[in-house]
């Protein structure tokens, strides 16, 4: 990774920095912004920030320094604005993706439709994509990645936020020869019933979102970060939710391989899950085999116990600050830094929070209704579950029990909606359900 910087530092000494397009002005796009305008990274432009609100996009000027970004309202206007090295803002996505002079586009909308639009377009367009949006990822991410592959584009996930740290400490376990049989994430919290009315101070406190801030809490977001891991290596999940076990406070993950049961450490291909209350957090880590007796030897030198089983693990995840490695590695050399190998492996399905009634109307991610579990992506193709990037939107149409895993018997789907095109078209190019089947 670290090759990256010279190569960056090229691009600035020659004139030529890698520029931007940023979708979402929210609370990490506004950290992106602030690291790419106010500290001008060397071979970096962050050329035009897009939000639905102007005065959104506005903010993360402001917040980064720029007091008066130039609006723009078409592709002409921004290529001019980059020629006189001027941040630009604008309300249209067609601006900047339309623009020839933007080299890689970053979405941070936590949307769904409207960013697997967004997405579509830019592949079209043959720009790169970045994607700080598991959500997305995790409900229709192989088969824009299939898009993506046939216009030779690179789509990916950043580093930075926990799948992205994930992909580089796989590969990196895998680069030394060992083999991983566990990918796990550190949780300080875990509780499914979480709301945005419990989580609203909390969200006050950080400047947040309370429904983001919910769906770290319920599991949904966890849920989806494992999903897109597992997409990305051909993982699976021991069980529907993972294990999750929770250690005691303080407990230190080189302990993980106490945590799993060896069947859970042994399945074929490996599997993904999460740990609650493990330091360091908030964390990510990898237990890995290695049943060589010499190489063995070596690693109780370096410390890492007896085997055959070893923990490598990363102690944090700096979102915003680590954005730049994967739109660097898309541009320069069309390295993903995390993006599903093939077919969808493991899912997100909708579970709910409380009972729910005929007429009921499925909120968001982080909401009052339904929280997310992974399952693997078979098992929710054959018994016709209801995935969490679905669910929103759809209407209840018969009485359902709290902590219910939903089907698509279980609800009405809105019509004309991308989500669902690009989730049946994916269900059939991979073979999980035949042709009208997949929704």
């Amino acid at each position: 990774m670290m090759v990256i910087d010279k190569f960056l530092q090229q691009r600035e000494t020659a004139g030529r920095p890698i520029r931007v397009g940023m979708i979402g002005a929210g609370y990490q796009a506004r950290g992106v912004a602030l690291r790419l305008l106010a500290g001008r990274a060397p071979g970096l432009r962050l050329a035009a920030i897009v939000n639905r609100h102007l005065e959104g996009a506005r903010r993360a000027c402001t917040q980064a320094g720029i007091e008066q970004p130039e609006t723009v309202e078409t592709s002409a206007q921004l290529a001019r604005a980059i020629a006189d090295d001027r941040p630009a803002i604008t309300q249209d996505p067609g601006v900047v993706l339309d623009c020839p002079q933007i080299d890689v586009i970053l979405e941070i909308t936590g949307s769904i439709d409207y960013a697997a639009d967004l997405v579509l377009r830019a592949i079209g367009a043959g720009k790169h994509v970045v994607m700080m949006n598991a959500e997305l990822d995790g409900t229709v991410g192989p088969i824009l990645k299939t898009y993506a592959d046939r216009a030779g584009v690179c789509l990916t996930q950043s580093d930075g936020d926990q799948p992205g740290v994930i992909g580089n400490l796989y590969r990196h376990v895998i680069s030394i020869g060992a083999q991983p049989v566990l990918v796990g994430n550190i949780k300080g919290l875990h509780d499914p019933y979480r709301t945005p009315e419990t989580q609203a101070e909390f969200a006050r406190r950080t400047h947040q979102n309370a429904a983001m801030v919910t769906s770290f809490a319920d599991g949904t977001k966890i849920s989806f970060e494992m999903a897109v891991s597992a997409n990305a290596f051909g993982l699976s999940v021991a069980r529907r939710g993972m294990l999750g076990p929770t250690v005691a406070p303080g407990t230190h993950v080189s302990h993980a391989p106490e945590w799993y049961p060896p069947e859970a450490l042994e399945t074929p291909g490996g599997v993904v899950d999460y740990v609650v209350q493990a330091e360091p957090g908030p964390g990510v880590f990898v237990i890995a085999r290695y049943d060589d007796p010499i190489q063995q030897e070596y690693l109780k030198y370096y410390k890492l116990g007896d085997g055959p089983y070893y923990v490598f693990y990363h102690p944090y995840h700096l979102c915003h600050f680590e954005a730049h490695h994967s739109i660097a590695r898309a541009a320069l050399f069309q390295d993903a830094t995390l993006a599903p190998e093939a077919g969808p492996r493991v899912d997100v399905v909708a579970t709910t929070k409380r009972d729910l009634r005929p007429g009921d109307l499925i909120d968001g991610f982080g909401g009052f209704m339904t929280y997310g579990l992974t399952e693997n992506a078979a098992t929710v193709a054959r018994e016709r579950l209801l995935p969490m990037g679905i669910a929103e939107g759809c209407r209840v149409i018969r009485d359902v029990p709290k902590d219910t895993v939903l089907s698509y018997a279980d609800v009405a789907l809105p019509e004309g909606r991308l989500r669902d095109r690009l989730r049946e078209e994916q269900n059939v190019h991979f073979g999980l359900a035949p042709s009208g089947q997949g929704v």
